[in-house]
């Protein structure tokens, strides 16, 4: 499979694109005003302890307060280290599942769960060295979290944790054994330290520079928490270009191609100092037309933020944004099928399930997923629908969970968040709805100027009643639903006169009386 990043950073964003056999798969999207601060170090200060939630609040410098949970405030009384760190199979070594946009902190250690209570190990007003292990997500607060993890470009240093990881990428035994003790002999401190996937036939000479230069790093950002007013930044991840370099590069990409002259150039500098190497696979794009243009990106990132996506057999899903959860809706459209009903529904199911893992990756889908098939009464064939959503969901590198298929022909699945989905990147809520996603009906909207009229009646002396309202209510109350209008002239005795007004929103109005001189 040929993978290539497409980098569009002429203009007021920064877009990243990574393509595989040239089909867009991931996009990451970075704005001067609102940049992505998932890794970011600060100096902190404690606003509110809530011993209910075991949690509280820190001021980071952001207009809305960040949160920390109990589990991952360092205890104090540990001198801030971990004697045992266990790691999960998957993410020990889930080095190749570092997106450019994720926290090399969440990859995640399994921290004990702490046993002192959150108000024993934080007060307000107290100043705390912090990460932001997620950004904030809609009217969620980042995350933050004292556990450090400072990534390199062959290593993860984990000041806070005594902990060696090896890449899970790194198959050969015998390399991961000798990194292992490599890492462990080169070490002066009880720091932990995941080998990334580049590290793999690292020399100890370059294993030993790097844990020198991350380990210098960590004592600046120290230096810097103990002088610095707080909120302060004490330390910034690379932008989301270099990120996208540094961990994308070497092993999901063959080659990267910018349009930028400048980010072109600094992205050179970045890989002569850290990936000579691999000079060679970064080209300038030079076309006349925009380079994402020339890639057929703009369609496909379009499609991307629409609910409902078509089936190449006629089906469709529909991808349903809440705030709790994301629901997937399969339906069999126009596809009939050729046999019996079932056949019919499996086929469709199949397809649907590898244009929801697409959709869930390309769009950045997180936290709880439901995805609702259509029954189906063969427990193999729910079992090949679910086998092969397992299978699909392997190109992820995000951390997902998935239930079997219920009796009800639901899956349950979670999938890690750590930033926000591409809807909520590239849209807002909508101005004339509120976000709602839905407006009252025009019938509903003369009826409740009916009923609203007839509430005012009492105190209505005028000669006349002037409704204001939208264009649309007021074709419909001089048309279909005139029998409003003549019901309420015959009731009140008065003359009602319909204005339409262009400004307002289609469920606004206004009753006004009229005296006549």
């Amino acid at each position: 499979m040929y993978r290539e990043l497409i980098i569009n950073a002429i203009g007021p964003e920064i877009r990243v694109a990574l393509l595989e056999d040239g089909t867009i798969v991931e996009l990451y999207v970075e704005r001067s005003d609102e940049s992505n601060i998932s890794g970011n170090i600060y100096k902190g200060r404690v606003q509110r302890v809530l011993p209910g939630m075991q949690a509280a609040f820190v001021n980071i410098g952001l207009n809305q307060a960040a949160f920390i949970y109990v589990d991952d405030v360092i205890d104090g009384r540990t001198n801030g280290y971990l004697e045992h760190v266990y790691l999960s199979n998957k993410e020990e070594e889930d080095d190749a599942a570092l997106q450019p946009e994720e926290v090399v902190s969440e990859k995640e250690i399994s921290k004990p769960k702490s046993k002192a209570s959150i108000e024993t190990l934080l007060s307000e007003g107290q100043d705390v060295l912090v990460q932001v292990a997620r950004s904030p997500i809609g009217s969620k607060g980042a995350r933050l979290t004292s556990y450090i993890s400072i990534p390199g470009r062959f290593l993860v240093l984990m000041p806070t944790v005594d902990h060696i990881g090896i890449s899970r990428r790194i198959n050969d035994e015998e390399e991961r054994l000798r990194l292992k003790d490599l890492v462990l002999s080169l070490r002066t401190q009880n720091y932990g330290y995941i080998v990334r996937t580049a590290g793999e036939g690292l020399t100890e000479d370059k294993i030993l520079k790097e844990m020198e230069f991350l380990a210098n790093l960590w004592s600046d950002i120290q230096e810097t928490f103990r002088t610095a007013s707080p909120p302060a930044l004490l330390h910034q991840e690379l932008t989301v270009t270099l990120r996208s370099v540094r961990d994308l590069l070497t092993h999901d990409a063959d080659k990267v191609t910018i349009d930028s002259v400048a980010v072109h150039k600094s992205v050179l500098s970045f890989i002569e100092k850290f990936m000579p190497r691999l000079k060679g696979s970064v080209t300038l794009y030079e076309g006349p037309e925009p380079i994402f243009d020339a890639h057929n990106l703009e369609v496909d990132i379009g499609r991307a933020l629409k609910k409902k996506v078509w089936l190449k057999c006629g089906g469709y899903i529909i991808i349903e944004i809440t705030e709790a959860l994301i629901a997937i809706d399969v339906n069999t459209g126009r596809y009939v099928g050729k046999h019996n009903f079932e056949e019919t529904i499996l086929k469709t199911n199949l397809e649907a399930v590898k244009e929801i893992a697409y959709q869930i990756r390309l769009r950045n889908l997180g936290g709880i997923i439901i995805i609702d098939f259509i029954d189906m009464e063969r427990k193999s064939n729910q079992e090949k629908v679910y086998n092969l959503l397992i299978e699909a969901l392997k190109k992820d590198k995000s951390k997902t969970n998935v239930l079997p298929i219920s009796d009800m022909g639901l899956v349950q699945m979670t999938r890690k968040r750590v930033v926000r989905s591409l809807n909520r990147m590239l849209c807002e809520p909508c101005f004339y709805c509120d976000g709602e996603g839905m407006l009252l009906s025009k019938q509903t909207i003369c009826n409740n100027i009916y009923r609203e009229v007839l509430r005012l009646s009492h105190d209505v002396r005028g000669e006349k009643i002037s409704l204001r309202v939208h264009p649309e209510i007021a074709d419909l109350l001089l048309g279909e639903a005139n029998d409003i209008i003549i019901s309420l002239e015959k009731h009140l005795q008065r003359q009602v006169v319909i204005y339409p007004v262009d400004e307002f929103h289609i469920e606004e109005f206004n009753i006004i009386e009229v005296y006549l001189e």
